[in-house]
């Protein structure tokens, strides 16, 4: 921790307003009046001049104005104002339960509206603004201990919090707890977490980083060394998300030493729902989803809990410009809201793929004076923790060029238009233009080149496989489709698409491919829409339509939840005028129907030239 943060905030005995600054030691401006008022009223306490009441801490004693620590404080407002309380007629106040140093510092604050807080005054300082209820202090000390969680003191803190009854600063030490868990379990707090602190965890739904399995064994060992008796631990246990557990998973337990008995029952349950399901499979009926089987789950976080599967929109143009910004709807809540910005100027064209429920942004191009700039830097953002790292730069600076994920370890970029400093073909051909990012060693390496390169075009990837289609090459529109086996490390062409297309998405459900917007152009070179979802089958090697799409737009952002394919936004174009939109429309894949939903679904702005994933996130964060 920092050692000291000078912390301001508006006096309530004046109604001030102060412009705070992020840097520690920074200092508060007000209005000229409240800031003159203030010195004024800090002189006169200093000088003990028309003071009518003194507080006595600890054998110190504090000159000061009733009317001015009523204006601030609850507790000294209730105390002066009440005849009825010996304390409003008596000229010295002893107060108990507080120090003199956090006393004097309050009354700093109250007079000056300056705060000093560090590490070592900050839990005495809050322990008695709660006590004499000066709420600003309280909130400026909470704000503190906020920007200091970290992996050594979020117990602490979340201890603190709960003494202090600040339990918004309670669940955002916990929050962070869950968030690195594997981290904090593995530490020497662990032991010294309290069972109760264990069951709100548990029963706040609260994001983890750990798999329920993992989380299952970390209470039997923590049971273990804490020697609770069984039911104390069947409390703990029962608050597990058992349906996030497969049935051989949980089995396995039995081998471990520590006595796993008490999840016996839960074994029970599991298999009479294996039977069930087996049952319900072999008399024809629609088996629900086993538990431990959650549709998505294999693609999603390390686990479910207090996750949602929600729709990102990632960038593109607004009415205000190019942005960065991360919007995200909530199915649940039924509305958008920010998650995030991306950490670089604002740019577009870049490559987006999401890995182990990680988005991932690189690349792309920014503006400066209206001149493009290519650039190869990349980032992470993780949604469980809200955070972002820089990763290793792509060899090749590219924009307009495909990205995508294979496995749960690899990236793959294909072609775009890039920047080196020799732009011919030959030196083009010299290099491969396919690039595959390891998350693990953090480091791009080049692979076989795809022969016909291309920018504008679209990739998905099944299993192993990496599918490209589409694009532009010399000012031509592709209508070619290419696979590379990732194992392999071998390019083969498919069938091509029914119609030459570029700026188009591809997603892959099933065993099935779907070719989704786009564009391409007449003998006359005019762009035309392309007004149809085409399939591609991956067994048959053919192509075929799959529906129409309602209202073809330039520039969508496309992407596939589940089951249903979203179009976000766009460009209605004529030959006078775009004009820009916010609709979202969907494709159910199972009922072949189209349906938009104005006014739930539709972003906030209208946009174009956006992104769009499906990704697991907080669901606490679309508050």
């Amino acid at each position: 921790m920092s050692a000291t943060a000078a912390v301001a905030a508006p006096a309530a005995a004046t109604g001030t307003t102060t412009t705070n600054t992020a840097a520690a030691g920074a200092t508060t401006t007000t209005g000229g009046g409240e800031k003159n008022l203030l010195f004024g009223l800090n002189k006169l306490r200093s000088q003990g001049k028309l003071t009518d009441v003194t507080l006595i801490v600890e054998d110190h004693r504090f000159k000061a104005h009733r009317v001015v620590l009523a204006a601030s404080s609850d507790y000294f407002c209730a105390m002066f104002a009440d005849c009825a309380m010996i304390e409003s007629r008596k000229e010295e106040i002893t107060l108990y339960g507080v120090t003199a140093r956090a006393m004097g510092r309050i009354i700093l604050y109250i007079y000056t509206s300056l705060l000093d807080l560090n590490v070592d005054n900050v839990e005495e300082t809050l322990a008695a603004a709660t006590h004499v209820q000066v709420k600003e202090v309280i909130e400026r000390c909470t704000i503190f201990l906020e920007q200091k969680i970290s992996m050594d003191n979020c117990l602490a803190i979340a201890s603190m919090a709960e003494i202090y009854g600040q339990l918004a600063l309670a669940e955002r030490a916990y929050r962070y707890i869950c968030a690195h868990f594997k981290e904090f379990a593995d530490s020497g707090d662990f032991k010294d977490v309290k069972m109760e602190q264990l069951h709100f965890i548990l029963s706040s739904n609260y994001p983890i980083d750990v798999s329920e399995l993992e989380l299952v064994q970390l209470l039997c060992n923590y049971g273990h060394e804490q020697q609770l008796d069984d039911s104390a631990l069947h409390e703990l246990l029962r608050l597990i998300k058992w349906q996030y557990i497969g049935y051989d998973e949980l089995k396995s337990l039995s081998s471990h030493p520590i006595n796993y008995a008490l999840v016996g029952e839960y074994l029970a349950k599991l298999q009479e729902n294996r039977v069930v399901s087996r049952q319900s499979a072999n008399s024809g009926q629609e088996s629900s989803t086993e538990l431990g089987h959650s549709q998505g789950q294999e693609q999603g976080p390390t686990n479910m809990r207090g996750m949602e599967l929600s729709l990102l929109k990632i960038g593109g143009f607004e009415w205000k410009g190019l942005t960065n910004e991360i919007m995200c709807f909530s199915p649940t809540k039924m509305k958008w809201y920010e998650l995030t910005s991306i950490p670089h100027i604002d740019q577009c064209n870049f490559g987006t793929a999401v890995l182990n429920n990680e988005l991932f942004i690189v690349g792309g191009a920014y503006d400066v004076c209206l001149k493009e700039y290519i650039h190869p830097f990349g980032f992470r953002y993780c949604p469980l923790r809200d955070s972002w790292v820089s990763i290793a730069p792509i060899q090749l600076d590219r924009c307009r060029f495909s990205l995508n994920a294979v496995g749960k370890q690899h990236l793959y970029a294909v072609g775009g238009i890039v920047e080196h400093d020799d732009n011919s073909e030959e030196a083009l051909r010299r290099m491969s233009n396919v690039e595959r990012y390891d998350i693990v060693s953090n480091t791009w390496t080049y692979m076989p080149s795809l022969q016909e390169n291309r920018s504008q075009h679209a990739g998905v990837v099944v299993g192993d496989k990496l599918y490209i289609s589409g694009g532009i090459h010399l000012a031509n529109i592709l209508s070619s489709m290419w696979c590379f086996d990732t194992k392999s490390e071998r390019w083969l062409e498919l069938a091509p698409m029914p119609t030459p297309c570029c700026d188009h998405v591809l997603v892959a459900i099933d065993n099935r491919i779907y070719a989704c917007g786009g564009w391409h152009e007449t003998l006359r070179e005019s762009r035309v829409l392309v007004e149809h979802i085409y399939a591609y089958d991956i067994k048959t090697n053919t192509w075929s339509v799959e529906t129409k799409i309602p209202a073809p737009k330039f520039y969508s952002g496309v992407t596939s939840m589940r089951r249903t394919i979203f179009f976000v936004g766009g460009l209605d174009s004529t030959e006078s005028i775009d004009r820009a939109s916010s609709e979202t429309m969907a494709y159910d894949l199972d009922t072949g129907d189209w349906w938009h939903r104005k006014d739930s679904w539709d972003t906030p702005n209208d946009v174009w030239e956006s992104t769009c994933a499906a990704i697991y996130v907080p669901s606490f964060d679309s508050s």
